[in-house]
């Protein structure tokens, strides 16, 4: 579970945002503005990020705030997933990242395997729809749900990437060490569940 502070700091951006967007009042503008600063230094203070970078990063959008969608392939080939080594933080993952304007989540997951694994796919049945706050990730200035799709491979060939290392199948009992921003060791198991029984539902936060 995510501590209460970086709540706050969430909860204060997403009112000061739609605040910014919709108000025509200048003395209202002003206060959202202050409320905006305000959740900046909440998040600057405990996590020890200049507060310039925290505003590019965390307060630089506009418009009423939103999660942000983080989509996963899952592969399998003979009882063994699909992982990339991700070059930022050289641990493995799902291959996935996040959706783009103008694209269904399914075709976004199908792009970001044939980016970071080579691989061309189709994308079948959803798996998961988790709320990263539920789970074990490092903290994020962001709310994130995370989809999972059941995925096949019907082309291309494993390729090093501009985001990626290596491409790798792993079986449950020797997983490699985990990018622990994009998957936990928890998502990564509960995906070979779905291998063993197709028809289980839907993991839904």
């Amino acid at each position: 579970m995510q501590p209460k502070w970086l709540e706050w700091a969430k909860q204060i951006q997403a009112i000061s945002q739609a605040g910014l967007e919709y108000s025509r009042d200048a003395y209202d503008l002003e206060r959202f503005e202050m409320l905006r600063t305000l959740s900046v230094e909440i998040m600057s203070e405990y996590t020890g990020v200049d507060t310039k970078q925290i505003r590019e990063l965390f307060a630089g959008e506009s418009g009423y705030a939103t999660p942000k969608v983080d989509v996963r392939g899952v592969i399998f080939r003979e009882e063994r997933i699909l992982l990339v080594r991700e070059r930022l933080d050289g641990a493995w993952s799902l291959p996935g990242g996040w959706a783009d304007i103008g694209l269904s989540a399914k075709e976004n997951v199908v792009k970001e395997i044939r980016e970071e694994t080579g691989y061309e796919a189709s994308a079948g049945r959803l798996l998961a729809v988790l709320d990263k706050k539920f789970h074990e990730h490092p903290v994020s200035p962001f709310h994130v749900y995370k989809f999972f799709f059941r995925c096949e491979i019907t082309g291309g060939e494993a390729a090093e990437t501009m985001e990626t290392s290596e491409v790798g199948f792993f079986a449950e009992n020797e997983l490699p060490p985990l990018s622990q921003e994009r998957n936990t060791d928890r998502q990564v198991r509960e995906m070979f569940e779905y291998l063993r029984d197709p028809e289980r539902p839907a993991w839904l936060d």
